[in-house]
């Protein structure tokens, strides 16, 4: 595969699952209600739909990149900085354009340019990647 500065990917789109988040949640024992109590997400003024969590968020980058590169072990780096919240039900749409190609023994290091967008909202995180592709 031809890959080259400019080039864009994006993934698929994704309804954010409230009961996904609620396991999330749990997992992560995280006790901030906003992620499965819309009382609290409402008290603060953000509506009435529970807040997905970051790492949630990012991994619908992640996703998106080790689908396009071949798996999750192809990303090597990876930053990415929180815009604004996502609420459940919302959907999402992963991004990256190429910025940069390099070529080092163990495969082809592209950086990118990474997003993740609300349909029908502000982009909610953006960021940089540096994935491997096989020579």
């Amino acid at each position: 595969m031809t890959i080259s500065v400019g080039d864009t990917v994006t993934g698929r789109a994704v309804v954010v699952d409230v009961e996904k988040m609620k396991t999330m949640a749990a997992l992560l024992e995280d006790p901030n209600p906003i992620h499965w109590d819309t009382r609290a997400v409402a008290a603060l003024g953000l509506g009435d739909a529970p807040v997905n969590q970051g790492p949630l968020n990012m991994g619908y980058i992640q996703t998106m990149l080790a689908e396009w590169a071949g798996g999750r072990d192809r990303i090597h780096e990876f930053r990415a900085r929180f815009l604004g919240n996502v609420f459940g039900g919302q959907t999402v749409r992963a991004g990256a354009v190429v910025t940069g190609v390099r070529d080092e023994p163990d495969g082809r290091l592209l950086e990118c340019d990474v997003w993740l967008d609300v349909d029908g909202a502000d982009r909610a995180m953006s960021g940089t990647a540096v994935v491997i592709m096989d020579n």
